[in-house]
């Protein structure tokens, strides 16, 4: 990495500090001032003025042009700080963020996809943010980025991984009921393992419907394990009795081909019993890709 490069966290934490370090000082001051007028200018020691002055041209000029100051510091530190922010230093890696209920996947020029942000160590990564359905915020608080997931608008922020590791990613706007768990990392690795991973060949990769469910944020909500999230596990689902709500009236039906395919394509048609009604539909699912994720859940057992 460049070491003239600044990073995001260079960037935000001084503004932080400064402001911190003068609005403690104002107030330990104020404090401080308001105290020794209320013991000094007590009733009891001062029951009568002791001073005939009607005003202080210097004290007036003085609270008026210091605070002046501290304001027009604090807008130029921030300014300062906001531009570096907004702008991508050169040869930044582009990978694309897409928000959806409730889960991320990371796109990168390859096409290559992953549920985890996977960035090498000590390169500029640029971020282009986006969203499927609804307001998200992309918020990574270890590199002090934070940037909207707006439906229909593109939005991007950046960042140095320094070191190897893995930092947490949030959604940082109320979008749903699982919002709180709508939460992904930065896998920050070396350069040499990042390059190996990115361009691992088809012996790595998983089953192209598993990638699919990936890819359009299902396993956000379902797992195919077993293991219970806030929507039904997928594990074992085809072929077996599932007791639904359909027309506001319980019933039992038979997982078959149909049913997943209804529960893809019109998820609140038949609710599973247990579970709240908040699938949302996925717009950009071709018929090819949705037999692709039909045929891997017939699999499933």
């Amino acid at each position: 990495m460049d070491n003239q490069l600044l990073t995001t966290t260079q960037a935000v934490d001084p503004v932080f500090l400064f402001i911190f370090a003068a609005c403690l000082l104002l107030l330990i001051g104020i404090t401080a001032a308001m105290v020794w007028f209320v013991i000094r200018y007590h009733r009891s020691r001062a029951p009568e003025p002791t001073s005939q002055a009607e005003g202080s041209l210097w004290l007036e000029i003085a609270w008026t042009a210091l605070p002046t100051l501290l304001v027009l510091a604090m807008f130029y530190y921030g300014w300062s700080g906001y531009l570096t922010l907004r702008s991508v230093p050169p040869g930044a890696l582009p990978i694309t963020a897409v928000g959806r209920m409730w889960s991320w996947s990371f796109q990168y020029q390859n096409g290559k996809t992953s549920a985890k942000l996977y960035v090498p160590v000590g390169k500029p990564i640029q971020v282009n943010v986006e969203s499927r359905d609804v307001l998200h915020g992309f918020y990574i608080p270890a590199f002090r980025i934070k940037r909207d997931a707006v439906p229909g608008m593109k939005n991007h922020v950046w960042f140095v991984a320094t070191r190897p590791g893995s930092y947490d990613i949030f959604c940082s706007q109320y979008c749903g009921t699982s919002h709180s768990g709508m939460i992904s990392t930065v896998e920050a690795i070396p350069a040499d393992k990042f390059a190996a991973w990115l361009n691992e060949g088809p012996k790595g990769a998983p089953h192209p419907g598993l990638a699919l469910l990936e890819k359009h944020g299902c396993l956000g909500c379902h797992s195919v394990d077993g293991s219970q999230k806030v929507g039904p596990t997928l594990k074992g689902v085809f072929g077996s009795k599932v007791p639904v709500t359909r027309g506001g009236k319980p019933s039992v039906v038979l997982a078959d081909e149909a049913y997943l395919r209804e529960s893809i394509l019109a998820p609140t048609a038949a609710v599973v019993e247990g579970f709240p009604p908040i699938m949302p539909v996925t717009a950009d699912l071709s018929e090819a890709d949705l037999k692709v994720i039909v045929d891997y859940l017939k699999g499933l057992k």
